[in-house]
């Protein structure tokens, strides 16, 4: 690859160049560069370190993407410790600590900086000459588990600083999962059968504490900078405000909603605010933390029980309620999982009444010692499932039942069973009813094979008169069947029956994701889409092939095979293949990726377009290389507009993202292909 020396300069170069842009995107939020440009940077990067593995060191981007497993984790013994904060939750106590605070400074005035409480985990960050050379969490205040790999594969932490720095330093920080990634995280467990994550801050609790970093890397974690811990060698800014503007020319991701105040009153106006657009935010916060400005103030106030005196979180109103667990119900998923959960007598949380929650799995919930008849705390915040944090032991009469899994299944009646090393009970009938309803729902779902007009109430309708079966049903039905079922009228039969038709041409990670495969999700579906040809194929590997694949491992691997040995999973994919639905990759002409003309560019959806699904468009959109993604930012190159427009709409025309008709966005399709 040439000279050694020049290997190292293009080497360093790159390093730079992708810091930069990774700055640029995740602490920024303002990227100056395609994902497929940044991408062929870093392909370049990891070609050269492969070639020259001695030039590899610790703050090299290639080294965020995880280590080998290890068996423990260190400790951390802090320098500093990392204090807990004492509590206010109403103005009359906020004004009570800082009077506290300045009758201890003698009546001298300070000001107040002031910002969101991230529901995350406390870590803390120590650089020496320029490099992140520990990361660790808080623990008990005084020592830590050393957390350094996990946290390398946040991308919003930087694993190296300018040489302004001081030589050796602490910052402290929360690491957090926010809500979309959340969300999303919830829902590919739910469809892998996997135990859903009660919320942001135990997914991401558990997310850095993976003992396989590379199961962190795949999460979308990211930090917000607190504050400054020990500094040696350098002078550093006199005030908290200060300091948090000189990390944030250092690198370091600062919550832009951190402000400075001069009186408790602005505060509480502040805190107000934030009470009323708490679920705006894109992350969980659950109050305010107020902090005195001065550092030499801070020093002065110094600490009492573990909390200085120099900060305090003023909470936000919890989003809880109280009431009575009338029973324990069970549900049978789509693979047979026997889901449990709660039936509340109805109770108002944040505004909402809620009559159910989740449970999650039968340890669960006799690790919380829920039982039936209790009365339990019901939580709710944001878009989280309503959940039961636990039970009311002090309200017992005695009379409260032990739940106990069925063992038979409430649906069939088949013998139950509890797999080796899962936490879910399942039923052992793939001919379960429950099943079977469950599959068709999951079929015509959003992200599988979205079939618009096919809701849970018509696909309940269509089981029940025994029209549909199987999810290759669907494609069987005639407009006499559906105009025999209530409610449905000559248009609404033509635009389901069109819709229907629509489907069969979805792509082959989407019929993959669609069949309903055990353990396999989306990015599962798309993995074994983008190595095999067809269903044909994928039915045809062997457990070795698939384990061949990165990521796949025996349980996953043996489920897939396990799915296409079944005779009937086999008899559903020939009715399918019969039906005309497409089971083979789309067949594309070849081209660069820099060579098609949507390279580059994002599009965001928003509305219902009236030409094709959303599925279609993003389909056609991904075919010219073009990306899709959920959420207007300021790197978004178009809002694509349909009918009735969502918030995303006013959210683009205040970033001044261009904003394209249904019109203008098949106009610009035809212009660069002719394929459509």
């Amino acid at each position: 690859m040439g000279d050694i020396t020049n290997v190292r300069q293009r080497i360093e170069e790159l390093r730079g160049l992708i810091n930069y842009h990774n700055y640029r995107y995740y602490v920024l939020d303002s990227p100056e560069i395609s994902d497929a440009e940044y991408d062929e940077l870093m392909r370049e990067l990891k070609q050269l370190e492969s070639e020259h593995p001695e030039l590899i060191t610790l703050d090299s981007p290639t080294q965020r993407i995880g280590a080998p497993p290890v068996e423990e984790f260190g400790v951390v013994e802090h320098p500093e410790p990392l204090l807990s904060l004492a509590n206010a939750f109403s103005y009359e106590e906020l004004a009570a600590w800082h009077k506290r605070a300045s009758n201890l400074l003698a009546g001298r005035s300070f000001d107040l900086v002031c910002e969101p409480k991230i529901d995350g985990l406390a870590v803390a960050l120590t650089y020496v000459d320029g490099l992140l050379v520990t990361g660790a969490t808080r623990g008990d205040g005084y020592r830590g588990e050393n957390i350094t790999q996990n946290l390398r594969t946040v991308r919003s932490i930087p694993l190296s600083v300018p040489k302004e720095a001081p030589p050796r330093f602490e910052v402290r920080g929360e690491v957090y999962l926010p809500k979309a990634g959340f969300k999303k995280l919830n829902e590919e467990r739910a469809k892998e059968d996997l135990p859903l994550f009660a919320n942001p801050r135990n997914a991401a609790a558990g997310s850095v504490r993976q003992l396989d970093s590379s199961v962190t890397a795949k999460r979308p974690l990211d930090i917000f900078i607190y504050g400054l811990g020990p500094v040696e060698g350098k002078a550093v800014p006199d005030t908290h405000w200060g300091i948090m503007e000189y990390l944030k020319s250092l690198g370091f991701k600062v919550n832009p909603n951190i402000a400075l105040y001069h009186t408790v009153d602005e505060v509480e106006e502040c805190h107000q605010n934030w009470v009323e657009k708490r679920n705006d935010l894109p992350y969980e916060a659950d109050g305010m933390v107020v902090k005195v400005n001065p550092i030499a103030f801070q020093r002065e106030l110094g600490t009492v029980a573990h909390e200085p005196r120099w900060a305090i979180a003023y909470k936000f109103p919890a989003i809880q309620g109280t009431t009575r667990l009338v029973d324990i119900g069970v549900n049978v998923g789509r693979t047979g999982s026997l889901n449990p959960y709660a039936i509340l007598e109805p109770v108002q949380v944040g505004g909402v009444v809620i009559s159910q929650a989740a449970l999650h799995n039968e340890e669960d919930i006799h690790r919380k010692d829920i039982r039936i008849g209790d009365v339990v705390v019901v939580q709710r915040a944001g878009e989280v499932i309503p959940e039961i944090v636990g039970p009311v032991k002090s309200r017992r009469t005695g009379e409260e039942k032990i739940f106990v899994m069925p063992s038979r299944c409430p649906v069939c009646g088949s013998e139950v069973i509890k797999p080796e090393g899962e936490a879910m009970h399942r039923c052992t009938n793939a001919a379960c009813p429950s099943q079977a309803l469950e599959r068709i729902k999951h079929f015509v779902s959003r992200g599988t094979m979205d079939i618009d007009g096919v809701g849970e109430k018509l696909c309940q309708a269509l089981f029940e008169a025994g029209l549909v079966k199987d999810v290759a049903d669907l494609y069987y039905l005639t407009k006499e069947q559906l105009l025999g079922l209530e409610r449905m009228a000559d248009k609404s039969v033509s635009n389901v029956l069109n819709s229907i038709e629509g489907s069969k041409n979805r792509p082959l990670s989407r019929i993959i994701f669609a069949l309903g495969i055990l353990h396999v999700g989306e990015e599962y579906a798309e993995l074994l889409a983008e190595n095999f040809s067809s269903i044909g194929d994928l039915a045809k590997a062997s457990q070795e092939d698939l384990l061949s694949l990165p990521s796949i491992g025996p349980k996953i691997a043996d489920s897939i095979v396990t799915f296409f040995r079944q005779e009937r999973n086999r008899q559903i994919i020939e009715k399918l293949r019969k039906a005309a639905v497409r089971l083979e990759r789309e067949k594309v002409e070849e081209a660069k990726p820099e060579e098609l003309p949507l390279a580059g560019l994002e599009f965001v959806l928003t509305g219902k377009l009236e030409s094709f699904t959303r599925p279609e468009a993003e389909a056609k959109i991904k075919a010219l290389e073009g990306k899709t993604v959920s959420d207007v930012t300021k790197k978004t190159s178009y809002l694509v507009v349909g009918v009735d427009p969502g918030s995303k709409l006013a959210k683009a025309q205040k970033l001044g993202i261009k904003t394209l008709s249904e019109a203008e966005f098949i106009k610009l399709l035809n212009q660069n292909t002719s394929s459509f």
